[in-house]
């Protein structure tokens, strides 16, 4: 059966949608493990021996490997199941919150208050979020269909329970708490009041760092007001002090100097390299000395071999990521250094998934020295890691 919600949007589903929904994780499943699989082995031992034999050499970068990629029927298959699968992981969950949606937005409502939602009416919603459906999710994130609406809300929240088929956590929250549990436990003195999560779409990872640090403010912010909107309500429904504000984070409203932690969560290659640098320069401005911006990406090209550079690289050309494979090809640190941290206050690791062991489990694993880059990193697959950056602001 479909991971359900755990919290009071959930929506009542009938026997025929939670098959649908079920179908549509484990095709999604059998694309992204068994098809990749496959198609990896078909690149190994054919496409890759036919371009070195024709060019003296093996493909150096992803975009080789994709060329060479592009007459392989097995190729084709795989990127049009991929697709495919991924268009009717929305679609799978839009009847049944259609159906529920008098339901739906009426508990929604019950639980948003003044004092964990601020919306800002004036704010202008850049380009790549109005114009974009992104990871081909009808509508993008901030289409509205009434209002005070949390349509885009429930269709992301629902349709990640499909689309991660039990690899993100009960919660959906993985990603959250392995970044912030990472931190816990390398530096335990740090003990952040007041944290930002910078586009935060409905809170899953904004809700895990108020669950680790439950004595902190914690702030979700994002353009998109449906998305805040259900993001509110789903953190009310779990009894968790988070506020969230619609902001854009190339320009906040919080003051230089006041915020102990910056986060992100699979954002910034959801933005153009201008807006990047505009981002990481705004991070460090509100971040007080000795505060930490933490970002969760996939990793860097330079960090890994052509095959795995292409196949991450995959979303830019087919499911709506133009900025990916840009931002893919940046320096982390490089970027960091520019927005005004030093060089020597960068870091970076992989970290396993929290909330499917336990903390003592957890600690071992991130002590153990293999926790090295590789094809797993990023990936919804069998064993998983997750790639974080960052830096801390020095006290000078």
């Amino acid at each position: 059966m479909p991971l359900e919600l755990q919290h009071q949007l959930n929506i009542k589903k009938t026997l025929d949608e939670s098959s649908k929904l079920d179908f549509v994780a484990s095709l999604r499943a059998f694309v992204l493990n068994d098809m990749a699989n496959k198609m990896r082995s078909r690149y190994e031992d054919k496409v890759e021996p036919t371009f070195e034999r024709k060019h003296k050499r093996k493909p150096e970068s992803g975009t080789e490997v994709h060329k060479a990629l592009m007459d392989e029927q097995y190729f084709q298959f795989y990127s049009s199941m991929r697709c495919t699968a991924q268009r009717m992981v929305w679609n799978s969950v839009i009847d049944p919150i259609e159906r529920n949606y008098d339901s739906l937005s009426e508990t929604a409502t019950k639980l948003i208050d003044a004092d964990n939602l601020d919306e800002n009416q004036s704010l202008e919603i850049p380009r790549n979020v109005s114009a974009l459906d992104v990871h081909l999710s009808p509508g993008g994130y901030s289409k509205e269909y009434n209002d005070h609406d949390i349509t885009t809300g429930a269709i992301y929240d629902n349709g990640l329970a499909v689309f991660s088929f039990g690899m993100m956590g009960l919660n959906l929250d993985d990603i959250g708490m392995s970044m912030a549990n990472y931190i816990r436990h390398t530096f335990p003195d740090f003990k952040p009041e007041k944290i930002v999560d910078f586009g935060c779409t409905v809170g899953h990872n904004t809700s895990a760092l108020a669950k680790t640090w439950s004595d902190a403010e914690v702030t979700g912010i994002d353009v998109a007001a449906p998305l805040l909107r259900y993001a509110a309500a789903r953190s009310k429904s779990q009894n968790l002090n988070v506020k969230y504000s619609q902001q854009d984070a190339e320009k906040t409203d919080f003051p230089d100097n006041s915020v102990d932690m910056v986060f992100s969560s699979m954002f910034l290659h959801e933005l153009s390299a201008k807006v990047r640098k505009k981002v990481f320069k705004e991070a460090y401005r509100i971040l007080k000395p000795g505060g930490l911006m933490l970002h969760m990406e996939l990793p860097p090209a330079d960090q890994l071999g052509a095959y795995d550079n292409f196949y991450l690289d995959w979303d830019s050309y087919y499911n709506n990521e133009p900025y990916y494979k840009g931002f893919r090809a940046e320096n982390c640190q490089a970027n960091c250094v520019e927005a005004g941290f030093a060089e020597e206050d960068y870091l970076q690791f992989t970290t396993p998934q929290y909330t499917y062991i336990s903390d003592d489990e957890y600690q071992q694993k991130i002590n153990q020295d293999d926790q090295d880059m590789d094809d797993k990193v990023g990936r919804l697959s069998n064993e998983l890691s997750w790639y974080g950056f960052g830096a801390w602001k020095n006290n000078g």
